[in-house]
Formats: structure tokens, C-alpha cells, sequence
């Protein structure tokens, strides 16, 4: 039985195409190939405020445009999240995307820890990033403090496990040849839903 599938494209700039969304492409292509049921969600295409306040983050309800991308993540069984590395980290869209998403209100208990843990218990997740730097410098000189934030601080807080990562690096310099080796990887991750 296929899986329930939100793939995440976290690009902010919906004005060309970018590698994030081929990326996005292939694995929905290798996850659909393989009966599994795909809901995809681009960030920069959603008009949503940015939450300014922590009264607004506890008492606002969640944006009407972003109501279905909430329901399906909250019934996925995998989460693919994409996003080009900038300033080390996720663009702000996609972490006020986050923020909206993942609200106090979804809980019967905010206060509780246990409670946030419980959200996407049993739902796993893969994270994409695209960077213009080599994937094992930003690992190892990096620590990937901005990977390990989203890993740690988001997803791991909610309940999501197991969380594993993909980098993508040197992407300006990268061949013809080697987009599509990265293609061919995310559509055989799609087909597994890894």
C-alpha cells in the first residue's frame, strides 16, 4: 500500500524555473510511478502573512490559504522538504511557512512538550537542500547549523522521525550530466518514499 506523500518546494521565487523544483519533479515522478499518493505544496506560490507577534502566533487562526497544505502534512506519512541554502539556512518563506503551519492551536495541551512531540509522531521526513558551496564543506566547516535547526528544532520538536537529508552542492557549476545523476537519485528516493 503507497504512502501519503507531501513534497514541500520551499523556493520563494516562483518568477523562472529553478533546480529545487526539478528536484521537486523527479521525486513526485518516481513516488507516483510507485502507487504512492503525492500532494505537492509550493511555498512561493501561497499568499500568507508573516507572523510578527507571539499573540498572533498563539491566538490567529492559521491563513485560509494555507488551510489544505496544514491538513495534508498533518495526514502525511512522509514530508519532502526542498530549499536552496540562503545565508546558511532556509529562505524566510519557508520558515513563516513553518510557523503558520505548525501552531499551538493543533494542540490541546501547547504548554506541553509531549503534546508538540505527539503532532507528526510516526511521520517521516526528508529534507533537500541545494547550495553553491560543496555538501561536505557546509557539513563539516558549516556544521549545517541551519540543517540542523530545521532537523532539530522544527521537525524533530513536532514528532517527525526518522528525518534524513540530501545536499546538493555546487549547483551553479554542476554538468548537464550531473543534474540529471541528482534527478535520477530523487526519483528513485520518490519511488522507495524515502
Amino acid at each position: 500500500m503507497g504512502k501519503k506523500i507531501v513534497i514541500l518546494d520551499g523556493h520563494p521565487d516562483r518568477a523562472e524555473p529553478h533546480l529545487i523544483g526539478a528536484l521537486a519533479g523527479a521525486y513526485k515522478k518516481g513516488a507516483e510511478a510507485a502507487g504512492h499518493e503525492v500532494t505537492s505544496v509550493a511555498v512561493g506560490a501561497l499568499e500568507f502573512p508573516l507572523l510578527r507577534s507571539q499573540r498572533s502566533y498563539k491566538d490567529d487562526p492559521t491563513p485560509e490559504a494555507l488551510i489544505p497544505a496544514q491538513k495534508a502534512v498533518l495526514a502525511a506519512d512522509h514530508v519532502v522538504i526542498l530549499y536552496p541554502l540562503w545565508l546558511g539556512t532556509m529562505p524566510a518563506l519557508l520558515k513563516g511557512f513553518f510557523e503558520q503551519v505548525f501552531r499551538p492551536s493543533l494542540m490541546e495541551e501547547p504548554d506541553n512538550l509531549m503534546a508538540w512531540r505527539r503532532l507528526m509522531k510516526g511521520t517521516s521526513a526528508r529534507i533537500v537542500i541545494t547550495m553553491g558551496m560543496p555538501g561536505f564543506i557546509y557539513r563539516l566547516f558549516f556544521r549545517a547549523h541551519g540543517l540542523k535547526n530545521l532537523e532539530r528544532n522544527i521537525l524533530g520538536f513536532v514528532g517527525f522521525g526518522p528525518i534524513r537529508s540530501t545536499l546538493f552542492g555546487m549547483v551553479e557549476a554542476a554538468s548537464a550530466e550531473k543534474r540529471a545523476t541528482w534527478l535520477k537519485k530523487m526519483e528513485k528516493l520518490g519511488r522507495e518514499a524515502r
